[in-house]
């Protein structure tokens, strides 16, 4: 490395501290990682050609494709289209969860025993390269597309849980709700990602999308190999006043050496694991519905064309991670000033995020036949939803941050299965009567499901430090691990 490029490096680490970085790193990282899993949703519509049934099925059902010219905002581009029938096209779309549930709880895991930097990494970056074949597979075989996109959805599986390994070492404890409000950053890269490729579809046609969010997210795991380390105490930049103020604020909460086994029979028994896990399946469920299924209402039922309406695809998001950010401020403040104790301000949020989407869900019922309430409606209750950053979404770390990632990875695994859920309810309901009627049992459901969950939540939930947070050892560990085990506060 150049002695000019030192100098950035060094002017970078002087202008921000380290904790700074990992924000920064951590909310472009959650941003990415929306958009490298979307890319395609937004660019399937340019990549399939208008064909009969019969074309589609002998021509493309092995992977064939049909040289096609396409115009758009008066730029002429030339490349290969699919003539991909319905079926095939979900497919395509759906594949990716078949990897992304394999790996949420073995990736929160992984974090745990290996540190959440590498497999946050290494997730991203073999994510991002697997982006930037994605056009080639397309080229080469509809079979081959679809390996990709299951393997895609592999790598980025273990990103989500494995950012609270990160937090557990780095983030002190009344921090850490405004830490986790990084991962609603999902939020805002939908809010920019749609329009993005909207326009890089016009204009350079559906393969930039892949390249773009490709480069851009190995441009970012550079960043994080640079800039992140695994723990304050390996970080060879880190100010002694920064270590110290980390190491004294998390204490004894989060052990440096890390547990080789979980403690699962504590863990399963425990009322506020089982709080965390049914609020966020309940809570992913009526995220799922909305977001997927609100496309499919508005036309159905309301007959307007929610693609043509940029506003609308993008100002829930950004109102979501607005949401996010303030509520994990304010939460974070009161608990520091002792207004509020961790287990009654996760509580208060959880109840805020939940319960108020569920309110509008029964004033949808009432008021979802015209347009303009329904989109007010749906754009609120996101924007609600958003309070989770301060509630039970970052819950895991204060019960047990040795096992945040475990918990997590659990919860996620399991709430991932709401997406199929959700879409077989609406489709069981609206497919032989798509009439508003059925529409409205759809958003009764939505509200006792978001209901329960802040009701669950509010009974079995919990902020205070579990007691297997510090299981015992079964054996003794390696001398790495050993190494990495003594405390921050005892290193010299």
């Amino acid at each position: 490395m150049s002695n000019t490029e030192k100098g950035g490096l060094h002017r970078i680490r002087d202008a921000l501290s380290c904790r700074q970085v990992l924000n920064l790193l951590t909310m472009f990282g959650f941003m990415l990682n929306y958009a490298l899993r979307v890319n395609l949703t937004i660019a399937i519509v340019d990549m399939v050609r208008p064909a009969n049934v019969s074309e589609s099925l002998n021509g493309t059902l092995a992977g064939n494709g049909t040289g096609n010219s396409s115009t758009s905002d008066g730029v002429e581009v030339f490349e290969e289209r699919f003539a991909w029938d319905t079926y095939q096209t979900n497919f395509v779309l759906g594949c990716f969860f078949w990897g992304y549930i394999l790996t949420e709880l073995p990736g929160g895991r992984l974090a745990e025993l290996i540190g959440g930097r590498r497999v946050f990494g290494h997730s991203m970056l073999w994510a991002s390269l697997l982006t930037l074949i994605t056009p080639l597979a397309a080229h080469i075989n509809y079979v081959v597309l679809i390996i990709v996109r299951v393997v895609l959805g592999f790598m980025l599986g273990a990103s989500w849980p494995a950012i609270h390994p990160v937090a557990a070492v780095w983030i002190p404890p009344m921090e850490r709700s405004k830490f986790m409000s990084n991962m609603m950053a999902s939020s805002l890269g939908a809010a920019i990602t749609m329009p993005v490729c909207g326009y890089l579809i016009s204009v350079a046609g559906w393969a930039s999308v892949f390249y773009l969010t490709g480069a851009v997210g190995l441009v970012w795991s550079l960043c994080w190999f640079t800039f992140v380390y695994e723990t304050p105490a390996t970080h060879p930049h880190i100010t002694v006043e920064e270590r110290r103020e980390i190491e004294d604020a998390i204490g004894t909460s989060t052990s440096k050496k890390r547990p080789s086994h979980v403690p699962w029979g504590q863990l399963l028994c425990s009322p506020a694991v089982w709080a965390i896990i049914s609020c966020h399946g309940l809570a992913v469920f009526g995220f799922f519905t909305v977001v997927n299924q609100l496309p499919t209402f508005m036309s159905q039922i309301l007959h307007f064309d929610i693609r043509q309406n940029g506003l609308f695809s993008s100002l829930p998001y950004l109102g979501k991670y607005v949401m996010a950010v303030a509520s994990s401020y304010l939460a974070d403040h009161l608990r520091k000033k002792g207004t509020l104790s961790t287990t009654a301000t996760r509580k208060l949020f959880t109840t805020f995020a939940l319960v108020i989407p569920g309110l509008l869900m029964i004033l949808q019922v009432y008021l979802g036949y015209d347009a303009t309430w329904s989109v007010t409606i749906f754009s609120l209750a996101l924007f609600a939803h958003g309070a989770v950053t301060a509630g039970y979404l970052g819950n895991g770390l204060d019960i047990a941050p040795n096992f945040g990632g475990t918990i997590f990875g659990l919860a996620n695994t399991l709430s991932s299965f709401g997406g199929f859920l959700s879409t077989w309810m609406v489709g069981a309901l609206t497919y032989h009567d798509k009439s508003f009627h059925q529409w409205q049992i759809v958003f009764w459901i939505l509200a006792v499901t978001y209901i329960s969950g802040a009701v669950v939540f509010a009974i079995l939930g919990s902020g205070e430090l579990q007691p297997w947070n510090n299981p015992p050892e079964r054996k003794k560990i390696s001398d790495v691990t050993q190494e990495e085990g003594v405390p921050l506060k005892n290193e010299k």
